[in-house]
């Protein structure tokens, strides 16, 4: 045991050493400069947000009175309209603008949502409550139908405002949780999520409610699986290499990206991804990384470009001597979607990442972060993440 916990300690100063100067180097140092071709979405409190809205309604009811035909006018969320910006590594959306007008059936059904859901963002506001998008779909059930016509407007509307979503008090159900060192406070409460068991915090859409205390953390780790995620709470993992962990079961949704995004840039702290070996786990750290082309307009707000994938990447397999038993074929869906990424700019972009693909692509294997079990179920703990961690195994 005593032999264990000292590699532990040479391995954890190990890492330091490697992420000193990829801190010092860090993306979140350097202020964000957008380019001029996307718009600036800003991350209001109440006030502003409800002074935005009368903005919009003063406008429209101007329009009515000058030529009796209202518009709106809002950022155009076609996949056109968006932009990869290379420097800072973020999916943008660009200047394309579309009007909104009151002349048809269609287009009087969708101006109408817009506006109810205006309405149920104004309310959310002026009580300084929150609602679920779920809840906003049953506000009105014969009006949007279906909840992706609801989703559909509320996300219209927060572009429409220049805002992000969380400023519109509207929220997505909780998702994913969050255990380590780290202390949070939620409003009167002080949690510490190093006491919380094995369950951990779960992460609260709330996010306008959270604030960041401290935190002795060396790094964050992302964990796709749940599974995961249990093996190296029950390690307690963070005691012997001081992190933060964070899983989302799947990928993160607005309050989980929102939350990691703060996490990294308050802490100031590098980020790690463990996700499966295949094209989707790739998939999912690209979300972390650079945002989702739907929610391009909330990229500077929910990704986290010094992210770094440590795996699992189809290398180690290999490396790490995973049996062929626990490899899984590819399909053709895998295989479309290997393609996909690889035809991504920002992939070719990072050479590593991209070999990495390539290799998946040629051998059209995949494995599950569990498929290490196959060597005992703490050789993803004890052995796997050490290694990589001290030895800078990472893209």
């Amino acid at each position: 045991m005593a032999k264990k916990k000292e590699q532990a300690i040479a391995d954890l100063k190990a890492a330091k050493e490697l992420l000193k100067d990829y801190i010092d180097k860090a993306y979140e140092k350097k202020k964000i400069m957008l380019p001029e071709d996307t718009i600036k979405i800003d991350d209001l409190n109440r006030k502003d947000t409800l002074n935005r809205i009368f903005e919009v309604t003063d406008a429209v009811i101007e329009k009515i009175y000058q030529g009796g035909r209202p518009s709106i006018e809002l950022p155009s969320r076609t996949s056109n309209n968006i932009i990869w910006d290379e420097e800072n590594d973020l999916l943008l959306l660009g200047k394309q603008i579309v009007e909104k007008h009151f002349h048809s059936l269609t287009s009087v059904a969708d101006i109408t949502r817009l506006m109810r859901i205006l309405d149920v963002v104004s309310e959310l506001l002026t009580e300084d409550i929150h609602a679920t998008k779920r809840e906003v779909f049953y506000t009105d059930v014969n009006l949007f139908k279906e909840q992706k016509n609801s989703d559909k407007g509320i996300e219209d509307v927060a572009t429409m405002l220049y805002t992000t979503r969380n400023s519109t008090h509207i929220i997505a159900a909780p998702k994913g949780y969050c255990v380590g060192r780290l202390r949070i406070r939620d409003r009167n409460d002080i949690i510490d999520l190093e006491g919380l068991g094995t369950g951990g915090w779960t992460i609260s859409p709330m996010l306008d409610n959270i604030e960041i205390l401290e935190s002795d953390a060396e790094f964050i780790m992302v964990i796709e699986k749940d599974a995961a995620m249990l093996r190296l709470a029950e390690a307690r993992f963070w005691r012997t290499y001081p992190c933060i962990l964070l899983t989302a079961q799947g990928v993160g949704n607005v309050a989980v990206r929102m939350f990691l995004k703060r996490l990294s840039k308050e802490l100031n702290l590098p980020v790690f991804s463990l996700v499966d070996s295949d094209p989707y786990g790739h998939y999912i750290h690209s979300v972390y990384l650079r945002g989702s082309k739907r929610l391009s307009y909330e990229s500077p707000f929910l990704a986290t470009p010094n992210i770094k994938l440590l795996g699992v990447l189809t290398k180690d397999l290999d490396e790490y001597k995973v049996p062929e038993r626990v490899r899984i074929k590819m399909s053709k869906q895998d295989e479309k979607r290997t393609k996909d990424l690889l035809n991504e700019d920002f992939v070719k972009k990072n050479k590593k990442w991209e070999e990495d693909l390539k290799l998946a692509y040629k051998l059209k294997v995949k494995a599950e972060i569990q498929a290490f079990a196959s060597h005992g179920f703490t050789f993803l703990t004890e052995k796997y993440l050490p290694e990589k961690l001290s030895t800078g195994d990472w893209i």
